[in-house]
C-alpha cells in the first residue's frame, strides 16, 4: 500500500490522477527561490521556455541572462556570478549541460567550490520524439562521479519543486535532473523532501515476497503501479523513492537491504554509472545482496512516443511485473 506515513497522492491511480510535468514544478519554484533570496540569478542556453525559466525571466528580468547556443561559456559566466556571492541556477537539456560543458563544470565550479544549481532537462527516453540525440541516458554518470557535486532525480511536479528550493540552502553544488514528458502527480504539498533522504513509497504487506525495488526519477510511478497491480495477485514488494542519487541514503538503502532477498534498481539511464551502480557500490562493501538492474542495456535511445520507449526497452510496469516473477521463480 501507499506509504501513509509520506501523505502521497490518494489519487494517484483513479483515471482522473492529476498529471504534471517536473519542468513546470521547477520553474515555478524558481520564481519562488528567486522571490525568497534576491541573490539568486539564472541562467539558460536557448531553451528558456522549454525548462519554463521564462517564468523567472518574466518576474527577474534583471536577473536573468539568455547565454544562447553555448553551455561552456554559460557555466563560465555562472561561475563568475557565484565566485561574486550570487546563487546561478542554470538550465539546459542534459544532454548538453551535463553532456557538452562536463570540463568547464569539473573546473570552474566543483572544482573552485562555487554554488552552483545545474539543471538537465529531458533525462532519459520520455524526451520521445527528440529522438536518441536528446535523450540523455549518461548524465548521472558524468554527474556523480564529481566531488562537491549533489546529484537529484525528482520523481514528479512537487518533488522538482521542492528540490530546487532545497539546493538553494544545500552546502555544494547540486545537479537536478528533469524529465520532459508530462507524468502522474505522485506526491502532494505536505509530501516530506530533503536532499540525501529516499522514501518509501510502497509497503508490502505480509506475506513479503522478499524483493524491493529502488526507482528513481520518472520511473516512480510505473514502479509503484506494478506494485499496486502485483499486490493483487498476492505478490507484495516494496517500492523506494530514490530521488537523491547522491548523497545516497545509506540508512535506509542498508535497512531494506537487510529486509530483502533482492534488491531491483529501475532507473531511466544507462545501466552502467547511475543510480543502480551507485546503490550496488554502497551494498557490496557493507551488505552484499543479490541485486537486478533495470535501465537501458548499454544502447542509445530512439524516436517515439515516451511511453512506447519506455516499453520497448523494458523499463515498463508490465516489463518490472515480468521481471519479478521470473526472480521469484529462477532466483528466490
Amino acid at each position: 500500500m501507499l506509504n501513509p506515513e509520506l501523505k502521497l497522492n490518494s489519487g494517484l491511480f483513479s483515471e482522473k490522477a492529476e498529471i504534471k510535468s517536473m519542468r513546470d514544478g521547477f520553474g515555478e519554484g524558481l520564481v519562488l527561490a528567486g522571490e525568497l533570496n534576491h541573490q539568486v540569478v539564472a541562467l539558460c542556453a536557448d531553451v528558456t521556455e522549454s525548462l519554463r525559466m521564462n517564468l523567472f525571466r518574466d518576474r527577474f528580468p534583471e536577473r536573468f541572462f539568455e547565454l544562447g547556443v553555448a553551455e561552456q561559456n554559460m557555466i563560465g559566466v555562472a561561475s563568475g556570478l557565484a565566485a561574486t556571492g550570487k546563487i546561478p541556477v542554470v538550465g539546459s537539456y542534459a544532454v548538453f549541460s551535463p553532456g557538452r560543458n562536463w570540463e568547464q563544470i569539473r573546473t570552474t565550479i566543483c572544482y573552485n567550490q562555487q554554488k552552483v544549481i545545474l539543471v538537465g532537462s529531458h533525462g532519459g527516453l520520455n524526451v520521445g520524439p527528440d529522438g536518441g540525440s536528446h535523450q540523455a541516458l549518461e548524465d548521472l554518470a558524468l554527474t556523480r562521479v564529481l566531488p562537491q557535486l549533489a546529484v537529484i532525480s525528482p520523481c514528479d511536479y512537487w518533488e522538482a519543486r521542492k528540490a530546487l528550493l532545497e539546493a538553494l540552502t544545500y552546502p555544494t553544488s547540486v545537479y537536478l535532473r528533469l524529465a520532459r514528458a508530462t507524468g502522474p502527480v505522485i506526491t502532494s504539498p505536505e509530501t516530506p523532501f530533503q536532499i540525501g533522504k529516499a522514501q518509501v513509497f510502497w509497503l508490502p504487506e505480509e506475506p513479503f515476497s522478499g524483493i524491493t525495488v529502488v526507482a528513481t526519477g520518472f520511473l516512480v510511478f510505473e514502479a509503484l503501479k506494478a506494485a499496486q497491480e502485483l499486490a493483487q495477485e498476492k505478490i507484495n514488494i516494496a517500492v523506494i523513492n530514490n530521488s537523491t542519487i547522491k548523497p545516497l541514503d545509506q540508512t535506509l538503502i542498508l535497512a531494506w537491504a537487510q529486509k530483502s532477498k533482492l534488491i531491483l534498481t529501475l532507473e531511466e539511464h544507462q545501466k552502467f554509472g547511475g543510480m543502480g551502480s551507485t546503490v550496488s557500490e554502497f551494498l557490496s562493501a557493507t551488505y552484499p545482496v543479490p541485486m537486478h538492474f533495470l535501465g537501458v542495456a548499454d544502447t542509445f535511445g530512439e524516436s517515439g512516443e515516451a511511453q512506447e520507449l519506455i516499453k520497448k526497452y523494458g523499463l515498463s510496469k508490465d516489463s518490472l511485473k515480468e521481471v519479478i516473477k521470473t526472480l521469484l521463480i529462477e532466483k528466490l
